[in-house]
């Protein structure tokens, strides 16, 4: 079995046993690189690093076993507009009380996690939230905010 997942991996186990699922090598494989990285990975990248642990996972078993992940909230999926999705372990058992947004470099194709939201952004958020909801008599349950610009190296070449 793949190492590193360490103290989350019984929160995991719980989530695939509940929706029926076994934790598989591979999948723990997949789980445990994206566990290893604060970065924003693309499948392919994630089953380079899945095929160091795990030799006989194959990319298409990557695909089947994000999608998975997505699926029992292990794994967030984001398009930062660059062809290519890409994947961030959720790093807390209760998903919701995890929030952060992305400041996506158009040059480079840095991502950047932005979660220190002073108050006022929260609550202006929280704002928008209740207004769109009100309006289009609408259930938010999550939303996502992408700032695309140039990340400070970038404007410094220019």
């Amino acid at each position: 079995m793949p190492r590193g997942f360490g103290g989350g991996q019984a929160w995991c186990h719980g989530r695939f046993r509940g929706y029926g699922y076994r934790l598989t090598l591979s999948r723990q494989a997949v789980l445990d690189v994206l566990n290893r990285t604060s970065k924003h990975l693309s499948a392919e990248e994630i089953y380079l690093g899945v095929h160091k642990i795990y030799p006989h996972s194959g990319l298409s078993t990557v695909y089947r076993t994000l999608e998975l992940l997505i699926q029992l909230g292990l794994v967030f999926k984001f398009d930062f507009g660059d062809g290519r999705a890409r994947y961030e372990l959720v790093r807390k058992p209760e998903a919701q009380s995890y929030h952060h947004h992305h400041l996506v470099c158009v040059n480079c194709n840095r991502i950047i996690d932005y979660s220190d939201s002073l108050e006022d952004e929260k609550e202006l958020l929280k704002k928008i939230e209740k207004g769109l909801s009100d309006k289009y008599n609408f259930k938010i349950l999550k939303h996502i905010v992408q700032f695309h610009g140039l990340c400070e190296k970038c404007r410094q070449k220019k």
